[in-house]
């Protein structure tokens, strides 16, 4: 599959013949952004590492075509969403006992404000949980967010507040990231 740049941007051409090196070069670009889209879902590390696996072999073996880095980067993100919904929805997960209490997060950032503040954002309901992760730590407008995750943009707007709500109150009343959610509406 031959790929060339029309000003800073890819365009793939015989999407599913992906050389080696360009798959890797796609993994690299996306592979922590599929990882914690993966992590928010299923919440271990065990899974999220299969997940990711799997979300990168369907991409390797479809027959899409990304007219940008954009345009892959949302592929991913809705393949690894649905993916991990399927998982979840799956006999094996629904009757397996996890064992792990706590997030695996100390990857993530060092400070322990962000960690404390990821923790309790894994506490919340999936619906909060993934649309304040992509806003606040992805930086996507809330109409991106609509996009991806095929829902209303007021939708998405409503559970941005009440998903803040949720977690200001779970920290204690401190105020939860700088981005205010008025500004993309």
């Amino acid at each position: 599959m031959g790929h060339f740049a029309i000003q800073n941007r890819v365009v793939y051409r015989g999407g599913g013949n992906v050389t080696d090196h360009e798959l890797a070069e796609i993994y690299e670009r996306n592979v922590n952004i599929v990882y914690k889209i993966c992590y928010i879902y299923l919440k271990n590390k065990a899974d999220t590492e299969d997940a990711v696996q799997s979300v990168f072999l369907k991409m390797a073996q479809s027959p899409v075509n990304f007219n940008s880095y954009e345009h892959e980067k949302a592929w991913l993100i809705t393949t690894a969403r649905n993916h991990c919904k399927d998982q979840l929805k799956s006999w094996w997960k629904r009757k397996r006992v996890d064992f792990e209490n706590l997030p695996e997060i100390a990857a993530w950032d060092e400070k322990n404000e962000t960690k404390e503040m990821i923790g309790k954002l894994f506490t919340l309901s999936e619906k909060y949980r993934v649309v304040l992760y992509l806003y606040y730590f992805e930086d996507y407008s809330t109409k991106e967010i609509a996009e991806l995750l095929g829902r209303n943009e007021s939708t998405i707007r409503t559970q941005l507040v009440r998903g803040r709500e949720r977690l200001k109150h779970d920290l204690g009343g401190t105020r939860f990231g700088q981005r205010d959610c008025q500004q993309n509406i």
